[in-house]
């Protein structure tokens, strides 16, 4: 078994990257990290000749014409600095820009304007895209009815400018250089038929600009909808923000973006995640041979619902409505079917699984299906002697409690020991409308091992965390069993029919953000990148909010969020980039319907609207909720949300 400490590696895949300046760099770092590099050049940067924008430019700044000047690069403040100097006197133009604001983007363009002995006003810390670069304008210098001058490179930057101009500023672009295609193509023109061959596993992207020369390119050999399509295959990483944002307005994909925005970052993460990227690749081809489809099936009827839309962030004519729990002990139908068996012979019974939920959906009317089903029986197949008592809940009677324990849990190959929960999706997404998505779920490892541990629930998690700090080497084992079973566990769920799948942490508020970070962050991480490419991963932990920034994952990745934080204030803090999904208190349904509705009211209020937004509980709904207080609050938020 490979655990996640082991030293990262590219295990010799082939990685196209591609890169003007820093080629033999570039190179070498694949080679360190055990990769099969193809360094292909991509850009030039080509000086404008006899550049009289420039020195108009130039001669603005000096009368004093303009008020900002916005530096974007360093090679383009040279480059302005360059073409220039002919006309108009260096130390008279500098000492025009050090009498106004000057902002500068990033280290590079800092860099470049202290040679010339420049001191920037403002700075734009990496990373950063043109959004970062209007909070840090907003947040310190006043613009309204200012004169704006951005030092562009390569093209105008018009989301910027338009920005800008909101603002209500006047601004004048000045280009000192523009890209074009390298002067030899062949090495270019080589990586996007390999590309297009599946002779590469992974494509490097190190600046925006290569991802326009590399579409040029392939539309010049009339390849770039093979290339396009060979692209979902493969890791495509990005150096950064600014070039992931090139890349998803190019409507391509964006799989990994390091922390830090440098190419020795971002051969690591390489290194670290690819093997399991490609994982999840892996599954969507097999997928696809076996079906025809893709797992997100753009024909299917489920695929413009509110639900899969407020995924993607996408407008929707509602905000979509789920509430965890929604078929349990607080239906009548639901306790009928329970007097027959225990609960875990109903998990084991597909087609009562499939028929509870069926209930459930078409009696709220929610907007999605989670699979009925439970966190622990993953467990029995790994080692566990698992018990539902009565009374009592869940029991596991051979806890781990030394840590020579962890060696006799089994990490799962194969999946064929709980096929009555593959048969549950099956069975599930065959039953409700073909307009609703089926989720498919899974306990978070962290969650999960405490279960095993622990032996039952706990107040305190003193085994756990025992095991978790007295023995860092044991606690890496069982977690990476735990994170590779789940990820198999998932993506076998999205093969028999799920659009969406869920990570409960149910315990990890128990953590303090430095322990979540060190011993259960990794893991997750695993998770999500293993994951079936675009199909949506929920990850919900309760109890402790100050978790909410690590929960974030990637861009297909929704927050749940439970009761003990406002919506706003949480989708701040994890990011308007990603889709939420909460989070009234469960307890609400307990409320006369006047109060109900209010506390709806708030949360959806809380949303602003924002596309993105999946209306649920905090947590699941409790055994004495009324069930027509349920009904009522689906109702309740379909209609204030009604667009």
């Amino acid at each position: 078994m490979t655990t996640i400490e082991e030293k990262p590696s590219l295990n010799g895949l082939a990685v196209a990257s591609l890169e003007s300046r820093r080629a033999v760099e570039m190179e070498k770092l694949i080679r360190n990290f055990g990769g099969r590099p193809f360094v292909s050049p991509s850009m030039r940067e080509v000086p404008i000749e006899e550049n009289r924008q420039a020195i108009e430019f130039a001669y603005r700044v000096i009368t004093g014409e303009i008020n900002i000047f916005v530096v974007t690069t360093g090679v383009g403040f040279r480059q302005l600095m360059s073409s220039t100097e002919r006309s108009i006197q260096p130390k008279r133009f500098l000492d025009a820009l050090s009498d106004i604001v000057t902002v500068a983007r990033g280290p590079k363009a800092v860099a470049a304007m202290r040679e010339s002995g420049l001191t920037p006003t403002v700075r734009v810390p990496e990373p950063n895209t043109w959004r970062e670069v209007l909070d840090v304008i907003d947040s310190q210098i006043p613009i309204a009815n200012q004169k704006i001058g951005i030092q562009e490179y390569g093209k105008v930057n018009h989301s910027l400018v338009a920005g800008l101009e909101a603002r209500g500023a006047e601004v004048v672009s000045v280009q000192v250089y523009h890209w074009d295609l390298p002067e030899d193509t062949q090495l270019l023109e080589a990586n996007v038929r390999a590309l297009i061959s599946r002779e590469r596993d992974v494509l490097m992207v190190t600046s925006a600009h290569q991802v326009a020369n590399l579409l040029r390119l392939s539309a010049e050999l009339q390849l770039e909808s093979e290339l396009r399509e060979s692209l979902k295959h493969v890791i495509v990483a990005s150096i950064g923000p600014t070039t992931s944002e090139m890349l998803r307005q190019c409507d391509l994909p964006v799989d990994l973006e390091p922390e830090h925005s440098k190419m020795g970052h971002l051969v690591r993460e390489c290194a670290v995640r690819a093997q399991r990227l490609l994982a999840g690749r892996q599954v969507r081809a097999q997928l696809i041979k076996t079906t025809g489809k893709s797992p997100l099936d753009v024909t299917a009827a489920w695929y413009d619902s509110p639900f899969m839309r407020a995924c993607r962030k996408e407008a929707s004519s509602v905000t979509p409505v789920w509430l965890m729990r929604q078929a349990g002990r607080y239906m009548s139908e639901y306790r009928e079917v329970r007097e027959k068996m225990s609960f875990l012979e109903l998990c084991k019974n597909s087609q009562l699984c499939a028929e509870v939920m069926q209930t459930a959906v078409e009696k709220l009317g929610v907007d999605a299906a989670i699979i009925f089903s439970d966190l622990l029986p993953i467990l029995e197949p790994m080692g566990m002697n698992l018990e539902f008592a009565q009374g009592d809940g869940p029991v596991i009677h051979n806890p781990l409690r030394q840590a020579n324990d962890v060696d006799r849990v089994l990490e799962l190959e194969s999946m064929q020991s709980l096929q009555f929960v593959m048969d549950t999706v099956r069975l599930t997404r065959a039953a409700i409308h073909p307009s609703i998505p089926v989720i498919g779920f899974a306990g978070a490892p962290f969650t999960l091992a405490s279960y095993m541990i622990e032996g039952s629930g706990s107040r305190n998690y003193l085994h756990t965390k025992s095991l978790m700090y007295n023995d860092e080497s044991a606690w890496t084992v069982l977690m990476t069993k735990l994170s590779v079973t789940i990820a198999r566990y998932l993506n076998a769920q999205i093969v028999a029919g799920a659009q969406c799948v869920q990570l409960f942490d149910s315990w990890a508020g128990c953590l303090s953000v430095q322990d979540y970070v060190k011993y259960v962050f990794p893991y997750v991480k695993l998770i999500i990148d293993s994951i079936v490419p675009e199909v949506p991963v929920i990850n919900f932990a309760t109890g402790n909010p100050a978790l909410l920034p690590w929960l974030r994952g990637d861009h297909r990745t929704v927050v749940g969020i439970d009761w003990r934080v406002p919506l706003d204030n949480a989708w701040q803090t994890v990011g308007h980039d990603r889709a939420v999904q909460g989070n009234l208190d469960p307890v609400a349904l307990m409320s006369e319907p006047a109060t109900l509705k209010q506390m709806a009211a708030d949360v959806l209020h809380r949303a602003s609207g924002r596309a993105g937004h999946i209306f649920n509980l905090g947590h699941g709904i409790l055994p004495q909720t009324p069930v027509d207080n349920a009904i009522a609050l689906v109702d309740m938020v379909h209609e204030l949300s009604q667009r």
